[in-house]
This record gives C-alpha cells, sequence and structure tokens, in this order.
C-alpha cells in the first residue's frame, strides 16, 4: 500500500511517496519555480542518488505529472505504473472550525477549504492548487485534506477565544486557531510510544522550533492549547515573525514611521523575530556563530527566543496541571542543543533536568532522551515527519 503525500506551495510542490508496509520512503522530492524561468523537478529514489529534471513547469499539472512520470521511470523510478498509488494525502494549511480532523476529499470539502482562503491567503489557494492539479492527472485515486489546524479543534473555548467583542468571532471567525498541527500530533505520540505509556495517560508539551515555531499543551492526546493563533504570527519570536508584542505597537509604529498595512505587514511578518532583533540573519546558525564572536544583539535574539520558550513550557504545565514529558521537534528544536538547554534552565523545580551530554548527542536527526536519569520530566528530541502523519491519517480514513 503506497501513498503519495504532497505540500503544494504557490510556485512549488514537495513529494513523498511512502510503503506504508513498513513506512519507508520509496522517493522524495520537489518541483520548484513552477511558473518561473528555470523551473526544475529534484527527485531523489531510496538508496540512489538524486536526478534533477529540468524543464519548463509552466504550472502545478504539469509538475504532478512530471512527479508521476518520475515515480515511474525505468531508470529511476520506484513503482511500474500509476495505479499502484493507493491515495494521495495532501497537506491544506487551513481547514477553519469545520474540520477536527482530516477528512476525504470531494466537492464539499473543496468548498470549505475555499472558504477558509480568507483565513490563510498565502497557503490555502496553493493547497488548492496542489489538490485540483492531482485531481486533474489522477481523477480515479482517492484524496485526503489533513489540516494544519484540525488537531487543534479540541482547544476548550477559555483557550481560543479572544477578549476583544465577541461579534468579532461570530462575523469573522476570529479566534485561536494554532497551526503546526500535524507535527506536535506526530511527536506527541511518539513521545508517548518512547515512555511506553498511553497518550491519553499524559501530559505532554511539544515544541516545534523552527523559522516558524509553535509549542502546544498536550493533555491526554488532544491539543489544550497552542502559541500560534488567528495567523502564525502570534506566540513565540520567530525567524523574522515578531511573535506576540503590544497591539498598541502597530498602532504607533504606523504614526511615527507613517506606514501602511502593507508596510506594517511586512515590518511584523518579514523584518522582526530574531532578524529584527539582532541585525544579522533569521538563521540560529548564523546568529549562534555571531554569538560566539560576541555579538551582544545576537546573544539578546538567542536569550529572548529560550525565555520564550520556557515561559510558554511553565504556562502550559500550569494550564494542564503537571507535566509528564517535554519534545524538542523541528530545524531548532532537532538541531539546537543551546536552546534546548536554555529554554530549561531554572526550571528544575518543575523536575526538568537537562543531561549536557546526551543534549549535545541528539542532533542532526537523531532521537532520544536528553533529560538525566533522575529528571521526573522526560525530556525528548524527537524529529518530526509531517509526510508520515500525513500519509498515516490518509490510511485510516481509507480503510
Amino acid at each position: 500500500m503506497k501513498v503519495l503525500v504532497i505540500n503544494a506551495g504557490s510556485s512549488s510542490l514537495k513529494y513523498q511517496l511512502i510503503n506504508m508496509v513498513d513506512e519507508s520512503i520509496l522517493a522524495k522530492g520537489n518541483a520548484e519555480r513552477i511558473g518561473i524561468d528555470n523551473s526544475v523537478l529534484s527527485h531523489t529514489p531510496a538508496g540512489k542518488d538524486k536526478v534533477e529534471i529540468k524543464a519548463e513547469i509552466k504550472d502545478h499539472v504539469q509538475a504532478v505529472r512530471m512527479v508521476i512520470d518520475a515515480l515511474i521511470h525505468p531508470e529511476y523510478g520506484v513503482i511500474s505504473d500509476m495505479g499502484e498509488i493507493f491515495a494521495v494525502g495532501h497537506r491544506v494549511v487551513h481547514g477553519g472550525e469545520k474540520f477536527s480532523g482530516s477528512v476525504i476529499i470531494d466537492d464539499a470539502v473543496m468548498e470549505v477549504i475555499k472558504k477558509n482562503i480568507e483565513l490563510a491567503p498565502l497557503h490555502n489557494p496553493a493547497n488548492i492548487t496542489g489538490i485540483e492539479a492531482c485531481k486533474s492527472v489522477m481523477p480515479n485515486t482517492p484524496m485526503v485534506a489533513v489540516f494544519d489546524t484540525a488537531f487543534h479543534q479540541t482547544m476548550p473555548k477559555e483557550a481560543y477565544i479572544y477578549a476583544i467583542p465577541y461579534d468579532a468571532y461570530a462575523k469573522y471567525g476570529i479566534r485561536r486557531y494554532g497551526f503546526h498541527g500535524t507535527s506536535h500530533k506526530y511527536v506527541a505520540l511518539r513521545a508517548a510510544k518512547l515512555m511506553d505509556k498511553p497518550i491519553e495517560d499524559l501530559k505532554i508539551v511539544t515544541c516545534h522550533l523552527g523559522n516558524g515555531s509553535s509549542i502546544t499543551a498536550v493533555k491526554n492526546g488532544k491539543s489544550v492549547d497552542t502559541s500560534m493563533g488567528f495567523t502564525p504570527l502570534e506566540g513565540l519570536p520567530m525567524g523574522t515573525r515578531c511573535g506576540t508584542i503590544d497591539p498598541a505597537i502597530i498602532m504607533f509604529l504606523m504614526e511615527k514611521e507613517n506606514m501602511t498595512h502593507e508596510e506594517i505587514n511586512k515590518y511584523l511578518n518579514k523584518e522582526s523575530g530574531v532578524l529584527g532583533i539582532s541585525g544579522v540573519s533569521s538563521d540560529f546558525r548564523d546568529l549562534d556563530a555571531a554569538a560566539a564572536e560576541g555579538n551582544e544583539r545576537a546573544k539578546t535574539a538567542l536569550h529572548v527566543f529560550a525565555y520564550s520558550i520556557k515561559k510558554y513550557i511553565g504556562a502550559y504545565t500550569a494550564a494542564m496541571g503537571g507535566l509528564d514529558c517535554l519534545v524538542f521537534t523541528a530545524g531548532i528544536g532537532e538541531n539546537n542543543p543551546y536552546i534546548r538547554k536554555k529554554a530549561c534552565e531554572g526550571l528544575e523545580f518543575m523536575g526538568i533536568k537537562i543531561d549536557e551530554e546526551k543534549n549535545k548527542l541528539y542532533v542532526r536527526g537523531k532521537e532520544g532522551l536528553i533529560s538525566t536519569d533522575d529528571s521526573a520530566v522526560k525530556v525528548f528530541s524527537i524529529p518530526t515527519n509531517e509526510e508520515l502523519m500525513i500519509a498515516r491519517e490518509t490510511v485510516e480514513l481509507l480503510r
């Protein structure tokens, strides 16, 4: 049973073909610069070298056709024909309030995804394009939508309602939605397995730390709070996003700097975060290097980020009434021992103790326990695998 996982962007289409018998990746790749000059399909079959297919990729339909051609190619393909693909699982960013889980795609589902474009104007249109392209090329193959927001639909009302006039929620759906749900769900389930305990008995905080970062409180297997909000701008300071700030700052800056709505949006989404603080980079590797050379603003950016993580860990432990397990995942969470250590410093009173040697050991895709043997709270570094989670949910729905 083979599942094709698709993550469509505005000018890209990432894919993985997964054999669900053993959950192994048969092939993966990315069609880049769709509709732009110098487009290319990078295709990597399991155990073989990457193949780059340079050709004009005028739209997502052609990209999907090229992906299928690569998968069945006699030299670097991994299946004999398209009929071997059991189903296609699509990453869709925003499901709004309608979807609390993954769904089989039909016309009604497509209408809801389109309706939610106003909630995710940068992502849902691209996701829709990817789905429509696959339906065009593979009309008889079942398709499933897996939403970034769905895992967080279990949050109680007190966690998702903003303290602004209720009409804003009733009229426009302004509330906390949360994102990275597929990743948070995957690593929470994986942590429970590593602890050999039912997830229904655990209180877990999952830290998805990358260029976009979010933290989630997972109580008894369900998301009960998360740091991102109505949009992915809220919560932790990120690579270029400001995270949670005093809303009055926006009006103050617009007046002082004579900024338009577009300019303030770019300022908060593209020029802030650790890039804005440091003036160096949004890449934490660059910040680490600059801090090591004595750059004070780079040090401050790293400390602000780690301090924010610490605050969320404490807040979510209080919200859940305890903590059994803490998980770090995604690019920074999996690969930056300094941030993990700094975020956990001072939390010994909560039962969190980091083993410095283990913390340094588990990077670059290595999964493992980074807390001491006597730490009451188990702390893990777990590489996320959103593609596998999408494939699992696809199979679960279609069985």
